[in-house]
């Protein structure tokens, strides 16, 4: 008799973490189309795959506004942000939601405790992703007024990551139902406040794959990483995301690889190590 080993939570978060490197690349790839009819496209593809399993879907009214406020409202607040603010310097500010799942988790889940080891591997992983984001791309050092919609937007990914172990248990296949209505809603905020696009073929193959993974698959690994396993090093091992992202974008590009992508690796895997032991 075969006995089935679990799969650990961890496995999933870097799962997910893993699809998510892509989405910068993606992104750059197809900066020409606008931002809310590409994720609005590329949600609703993502829902796809769930679609078997709609009988699934039936959630109470909370669950689905939870789902819809995570990941709605962070892509949204997170798009005006870079409309707003110098686009390095946003998606770092953004890069807090890590940390904000470190440093939230006791608030939210009282059943966990915080441990100075998980700080202090959260803060470590937050500098190794803003060397990884500031060495590659510079800085301008000035206030914009888009740091606020960015911060918001780290901070709804975080709440939203904690509050899916608050309410009723859910099927992982019901974010189908959340990626799906907020990819509507995209698309709603796509016809109100952008001018319409012209997509080509090459487009439409790029923004499948950028909705079966990034933005599809990724969220249903993340869900299955959350509701099995422990938010403190799921959040520190989420510093992975910036740095492979980054690493992704200079073999991409062709760039060297840089010293500060190499202390932003020994900074934020470190930080992981140390995050992931700790109990």
């Amino acid at each position: 008799m075969t006995v089935k080993m679990p799969i650990h939570p961890n496995l999933y978060a870097l799962g997910a973490i893993a699809l998510w490197a892509s989405l910068a690349t993606l992104g750059v790839t197809l900066r020409h189309v606008p931002p809310f009819l590409l994720t609005g496209l590329a949600l609703v593809i993502g829902s796809v795959p769930a679609w078997p399993l709609v009988r699934q879907w039936r959630v109470p009214a909370g669950t689905l506004a939870l789902g819809i406020y995570g990941l709605f409202g962070f892509h949204f607040l997170l798009f005006i942000s870079l409309r707003l603010a110098p686009p390095v310097e946003a998606n770092l500010v953004n890069y807090l939601w890590p940390l904000l799942i470190v440093v939230l988790a006791p608030m939210v889940r009282p059943d966990i405790k915080l441990r100075p080891t998980h700080v202090l591997a959260a803060l470590a992983g937050f500098a190794g992703a803003a060397i990884a984001i500031l060495g590659a791309s510079g800085a301008s050092g000035t206030w914009s007024w888009g740091y606020l919609p960015a911060l918001a937007s780290a901070f709804i990914w975080a709440t939203y990551s904690l509050w899916t172990r608050r309410v009723p248990v859910f099927p992982t296949a019901a974010i189908g139902l959340f990626g799906l209505v907020s990819g509507l809603l995209s698309l709603l905020c796509h016809a109100m406040l952008e001018p319409s696009a012209t997509l080509s073929a090459r487009d439409w193959a790029l923004i499948a794959v950028l909705g079966l993974g990034p933005l599809g698959a990724a969220f249903f690994l993340w869900d299955k990483a959350l509701k099995t396993g422990d938010p403190r090093q799921i959040g520190v091992l989420s510093y992975l995301t910036p740095l492979s992202s980054t690493a992704l974008l200079v073999a991409v590009t062709g760039r060297a690889l840089s010293a500060s992508i190499a202390l932003a690796a020994a900074l934020i895997i470190g930080a992981a190590v140390v995050g992931t032991r700790a109990k």
